[in-house]
């Protein structure tokens, strides 16, 4: 909990207040639709919170009330009078269990250090909660505990590859014959989905590098969440848990060593290679100083010799952190790309430049990753793109082995990864473009059900909410509930709960609005005698576990991936994903799922994308994503077997259709 407010939220959001009254609208921020902190003033004359301005100034360029151009250089702090009156509201303290009484706002935090006793009773438990899972590795977790999965018998396929010993295994995973189930990642039978994961292959023999890690994450807040997002479980046709994304400026991201595709087979000596999604976040989320994670990393396809895999792992990996003064500084660095090795190398570093003054990054060396962002097969124009939107701190990830010459530069500035949308460019494929499937593509087991919410209320009267989503989100989601505040008529009606998926309110529909569209009919609804909202509840989760809204009240709170897979079918945004590759090229991603006859008709995922390959390039196909269509034809009821042979048979350009749901946050 933050010691500044005394509630749950991300260390760079705003704070959280409980309010005794009503607050007057004027002093609302028209982002967030919370009382205003740290306001600030546009030119234009609208006012905002601090962090809420910036957030919404880093992907737009204009005022969010009248869609003025703006730029965030232009804002200015509000009058002290403006100050002085928000900081003079009168809030509750959050601990109205031990601690009843009500204070300004501004003199909160030294209620909480000095007086309460609420928030002194939580620091003492907190204190002795300290104490890491990694325990667990002394004293395994017993068959009957209640929300610990049991340590799992290693069964085959990916799970096999944990190395008995702490350094890291090496395999080479052949494949000889095109769509032939690769052996490191069959799929258990013994769980609910069977299914058997299929690469991609075309008539080419390949063998596809693998690795298997132990990763040591240290974290000097112990509370600090990972930042990334995960999918999977063994209660989803995906099996293994699979990084998604990693966020920037993390914990994860700052120290560069795991990235989006990476499979997680243990936490902390606790093998969740087995175990549902909710258990998997759980062990993720949990809280500790010292976290140690074994992952197994897919390399990309090679067909080097094990003598020159042995080689690169005798190379150093350094992590180096450089500081702008400003978003505008250049770091002095040329990059280029080799003739002989993907990636990106450093090839000089200019005289005078904050890369040279800093004196730690060398001549030859290869960048792996920026800021998170993995660069093992990636460009030099998309590491320039990183650094240059990089407001201060950029962390780079090394690899160096001292004595290797610099191979000869390759002029880069025909790497564009961009498709054409010609439908000429697929190469002859017997597979034609149908018209876009419907939305219905999947009937699956609803985790929502409707309800209708009619209350009566004061005109002045807020609803109390904040909400998520949109269809201009990263995800296109739909408009949900992140909390109900404690004031405002919803709380006091008790039925709109956090998670709700707002459909309409007074028969405006939600459903395809984007956020600000959202907050704005929402607000302009709220001004009435009453007010009539429609939305879908949560009623379950596959893999229900009654702790876990416990365990994530640190966390900035968002559903979790496996709650999205519930969701209706007409709330589903469908994208098109068009992919080119060369004739002697795969598609460089692995599916499960479909029809089997006794599971029926299961959604195909993507399990895996392989590095260096056509869909690891594009960078917009996703683990995690579920496949509706292929170039058209939708893939309901389909089964494995048949969508795999459709897949080969496109020989440069494919079409996907997925709907993409963001991973869980740990």
């Amino acid at each position: 909990l933050c010691c500044e407010c005394g509630q749950a939220h991300l260390l760079l959001d705003n704070h959280l207040y409980n309010f005794q009254d009503e607050v007057d609208d004027e002093l609302i921020c028209h982002i967030c639709l919370q009382p205003l902190l740290q306001p600030m003033d546009t030119p234009c004359g609208h006012t905002y919170c601090f962090k809420c301005l910036e957030n919404f100034m880093q992907e737009y360029s204009f005022c969010p009330m009248d869609r003025k151009k703006l730029s965030f250089q232009q804002c200015h702090k509000s009058s002290l009078l403006v100050r002085n009156l928000l900081d003079k509201l009168v809030v509750l303290c959050p601990f109205q269990a031990e601690c009843q009484q009500t204070m300004q706002r501004c003199e909160l935090e030294a209620h909480l250090q000095n007086r309460c006793p609420g928030f002194k009773k939580y620091k003492s438990e907190l204190q002795q909660k300290k104490n890491p899972i990694s325990k667990g590795k002394e004293d395994p977790p017993a068959k009957g505990e209640t929300n610990t999965p049991k340590e799992a018998e290693v069964p085959s396929g990916g799970s096999s590859l944990v190395a008995e010993s702490s350094g890291a295994a090496v395999v080479s995973l052949g494949t000889a014959e095109p769509g032939l189930v690769n052996p490191a990642f069959e799929e258990t039978e013994e769980g609910e989905f069977g299914t058997k994961l299929v690469f991609i292959f075309h008539n080419i023999k390949m063998s596809l590098v693998a690795e298997t890690t132990t990763i040591e994450i240290h974290r000097e807040d112990p509370e600090e969440e990972l930042g990334m997002r995960i999918v999977g479980g063994k209660d989803t046709p995906l099996g293994n848990i699979v990084v998604q994304e990693v966020l920037r400026d993390s914990v994860i991201a700052a120290d560069g060593r795991i990235a989006p595709g990476d499979h997680i087979l243990e936490v902390n000596g606790v093998n969740i290679s087995s175990v549902t999604h909710c258990q998997a976040v759980s062990f993720l989320r949990h809280p500790g100083p010292v976290l140690h994670l074994m992952v197994l990393q897919e390399k990309g396809f090679s067909n080097r010799t094990a003598q020159q895999d042995c080689a690169a792992t005798n190379r150093e990996v350094i992590h180096v952190t450089l500081v702008k003064r400003d978003r505008s500084e250049p770091l002095g660095i040329k990059l280029i790309r080799k003739t002989d090795e993907a990636g990106i190398f450093i090839l000089d570093l200019l005289e005078g430049g904050l890369a040279a003054k800093n004196g730690k990054l060398s001549r030859n060396d290869r960048v792996l990753s920026i800021n998170g962002q993995d660069l093992r097969q990636g460009t030099p124009e998309a590491a320039a793109q990183i650094i240059q939107t990089t407001e201060s701190r950029v962390n780079f990830v090394i690899l160096r082995q001292p004595g290797v010459q610099l191979g000869e530069p390759v002029e880069d500035g025909s790497t564009s990864n961009s498709s054409s949308s010609s439908s000429s460019s697929n190469g002859g494929s017997p597979v034609h473009h149908r018209r876009r499937p419907a939305q219905n593509h999947y009937r699956r087991k609803s985790n929502f059900q409707k309800k209708t919410v009619a209350i009566k209320k004061e005109p002045k009267e807020s609803l109390g909410i904040t909400i998520g989503g949109g269809r201009d989100n990263k995800n296109r989601l739909p408009i949900y509930v992140t909390s109900v505040q404690p004031i405002g008529c919803l709380f006091r009606d008790g039925r709109i709960k956090r998670g709700d998926v707002l459909l309409s309110i007074n028969g405006i529909d939600l459903t395809h609005l984007n956020y600000y569209e959202a907050v704005s009919a929402l607000k302009s609804n709220a001004a009435s005698h009453s007010v009539t909202l429609k939305a879908l509840e949560i009623v379950s989760l596959n893999s229900p576990e009654p702790s876990l809204d416990i365990r994530e009240q640190g966390f900035s709170w968002s559903p979790l991936w496996i709650t999205w897979l519930g969701l209706p079918s007409y709330l589903h945004f469908c994208q098109d994903i068009v992919l080119s590759k060369g004739n002697l090229e795969s598609w460089g991603f692995s599916i499960v799922g479909g029809f089997e006859e006794s599971k029926g008709n299961q959604p195909f995922f993507i399990k895996t994308i392989v590095p260096g390959t056509p869909a690891f390039r594009d960078r917009k196909l996703k683990c995690g994503d579920e496949i509706v269509a292929v170039n058209g034809v939708p893939a309901i009821g389909m089964s494995n077997a048949e969508l795999i042979p459709m897949l080969k048979e496109q020989r440069n350009r494919v079409t996907l259709t997925v709907v993409s749901w963001p991973g869980s946050l740990v």
